[in-house]
């Protein structure tokens, strides 16, 4: 059976895409970047955000200067109360934690991390948080989820990873780990990803049943199980 559960964070556990593309548009146009659709694309799910948003502003800002920027000011998002868990995620973290430990493999760092587990109230539930200034290479590379089942001390075939974007999916499947996918908005996922979680839901609540039945069930291969919308 799969013992632990390692969660992504952002539109996966919480509602923070629009604040994250607010905040890096905002960074980008005080460095004459006008942000554009596609930009908003590019950010879900890039472990190398922090990059592709300084690649925006034309080597007028460094990565680093976009994490502690965008950092901060995501981090007043949250205390803010703009950053709220997505309906039914809680609820998904509190039943993880019934059947093994648990951990957070996400790219955005760790400050703000923190924040928004001290916000929803799992601080204690999270026994160890990957953020993305601990690995080298972030998503799709396995490196953060496999990071998390070490520092869980599970092996990874023993890890349940949930994810909502692409990069994610096939971070965590390179890492070993089954796949409870939530996509973002319900957003079908791309022909080259779809088949590679062992279940879909379309929100944290209806992955809620499909979650407890991964967990506690046989570890025998079988089809993808999709969990039907209201």
């Amino acid at each position: 059976m799969h013992r632990a559960t390692v969660f992504d964070l952002d539109d996966t556990l919480i509602d923070s895409g629009h604040a994250w593309s607010r905040v890096c548009a905002a960074f980008a146009a005080r460095h004459g970047h006008r942000w554009k659709p596609e930009d908003d694309a590019a950010l879900h799910g890039n472990g190398g955000w922090a990059t592709f948003v300084a690649g925006l502003c034309g080597g007028a800002a460094s990565p680093g200067e976009v994490v502690e920027t965008c950092t901060t000011a995501m981090t007043g998002e949250v205390a803010a109360g703009r950053v709220p868990a997505l309906p039914g995620a809680v609820d998904l973290v509190l039943e993880a934690g019934r059947h093994g430990p648990v951990g957070l493999a996400t790219a955005s760092p760790r400050r703000y991390v923190l924040a928004v587990l001290d916000a929803l109230g799992l601080a204690g539930r999270v026994r160890a948080a990957v953020c993305g200034e601990e690995v080298t290479r972030g998503k799709p590379a396995p490196d953060a989820y496999l990071l998390a089942a070490a520092r869980i001390g599970v092996p990874p075939s023993d890890c349940l990873a949930v994810e909502d974007s692409p990069n994610g999916i096939r971070s965590a499947t390179a890492a070993g780990m089954p796949v409870l996918a939530i996509p973002r908005g319900g957003t079908p996922l791309p022909a080259a990803v779809a088949h590679l979680p062992a279940a879909q839901a379309p929100d944290a609540a209806a992955a809620l049943p499909l979650l407890t039945r991964l967990l506690t069930a046989d570890r025998k291969p079988g089809p993808l199980v999709h969990e039907a919308g209201p």
